[in-house]
């Protein structure tokens, strides 16, 4: 064979994440910064609350990123990456809480990054977020 299927979020549900991000993080008092990227680790879909701090919006994509690449939470990339991983890609990919993989049943389908409140706010926001979806949540509980 020489070509693959690959699965990937729609913009669709993507946007629908954001939202629904948006939504949970103002519910918290929170002004969250969201990003969704498919399993290549390219952006689809973004928000940024009113007020956010702008730092969250690079720590939103990086998260978004990580999952993605990893497929796992941030926050359960093992100890020992904990340095090499961002210094080993230039800062994109982060072990800071509040990014989540994005799994439908058994396809992963991409990342979410929450950014904006303290890293565990974050990965509250996003784990909701992902039940809300219609997401798979086993194995990335808090």
């Amino acid at each position: 064979m020489t070509t693959r299927q690959i699965v990937a979020i729609t913009y669709a549900t993507a946007a629908r994440a954001v939202d629904l991000a948006m939504q949970i993080g103002t519910e918290r008092g929170v002004r969250p910064v969201v990003s969704v990227a498919d399993p290549s680790m390219t952006l689809i879909a973004y928000g940024m609350a009113d007020g956010a701090t702008p730092h969250s919006v690079e720590t939103s994509r990086r998260k978004a990123q990580t999952s993605a690449s990893t497929r796992r939470r941030t926050a359960l990339i093992p100890e020992a990456f904990s340095i090499s991983l961002p210094l080993g890609t230039g800062g994109q990919l982060t072990t800071i809480d509040g990014g989540f993989p994005i799994y439908f049943g058994d396809d992963h389908a991409g990342g979410l990054g929450v950014a904006g409140g303290t890293p565990a706010q974050d990965a509250e926001i996003a784990l909701e977020t992902l039940r809300r979806l219609g997401a798979r949540t086993e194995g990335m509980e808090l």
